[in-house]
């Protein structure tokens, strides 16, 4: 039914509960994974050298951080013998980068991870998930913790 399975991560055990479900899907219809982790690469903005340098400071720990998230996802699929591929994708709204992967690698179907949160912490840090299944034109898995 599906082929191809896009798990955007972001290294929280949310994220984490999403690649479980995503290991079970995959291995039941012998799809194929893909593991994203999408980063803001301008996340601020300013001018002079103190924003280059600090800059420089967000994209390393960043790109870090990214990393560490999808060789945890890389393992865990790797333990429940699924293969997968990995990738850091750019975007400066989370959502959009997700969705612009999805259709790149030709996902047909995205599970993902939410938060759940409600009140003033949504207004103010909104919902990744919520705007994916906005914007998404292939069926999206959210998985709450």
């Amino acid at each position: 039914m599906f082929k191809h399975i896009l798990v955007p991560v972001d290294g929280s055990a949310t994220s984490m509960q999403a690649v479980g479900k995503a290991a079970g899907l995959a291995k039941a219809f012998g799809s194929e994974v893909t593991a994203v982790y999408v980063l803001d690469p301008y996340p601020f903005t300013g001018v002079g050298a103190d924003f280059a340098y600090g800059q420089a400071q967000y994209l390393s720990a960043a790109t870090a951080e990214a990393n560490k998230a999808l060789e945890d996802v890389k393992k865990l699929l790797d333990e429940a013998g699924v293969s997968t591929k990995t990738l850091v994708g750019e975007g400066h709204a989370i959502h959009e980068g997700v969705v612009r992967v999805a259709e790149n690698v030709g996902a047909d179907l995205i599970v993902m991870g939410s938060h759940g949160r409600r009140g003033l912490e949504k207004l103010v840090l909104g919902s990744v998930a919520q705007r994916v299944l906005q914007a998404a034109h292939i069926p999206v898995l959210v998985v709450r913790s």
